[in-house]
């Protein structure tokens, strides 16, 4: 995976995000144990930037989040 700086203060992320909107809402019925798995893979795959907002459903995808990084 392309590595890119992000911002100026040396923080470096993968090219390629994950961005979990679609985990909690705003797209229709939502499946944990899929976006999981979704989640998992794209670690797998390097992905080091996984986009997430309080918008998206209060704390659903920081918790979303949290269970798949334990």
């Amino acid at each position: 995976m392309e590595i890119r700086a992000l911002g100026s203060q040396g923080l470096k992320v993968g090219a390629e995000g994950l961005g979990l909107m679609g985990m909690s809402a705003h797209y229709g019925a939502t499946d944990e144990t899929e976006s999981l798995a979704t989640i998992d893979r794209a670690l797998e795959l390097g992905v080091t930037l996984l986009d997430t907002a309080e918008g998206y459903g209060p704390f659903h995808n920081e918790q979303l989040l949290g269970k798949a990084l334990t």
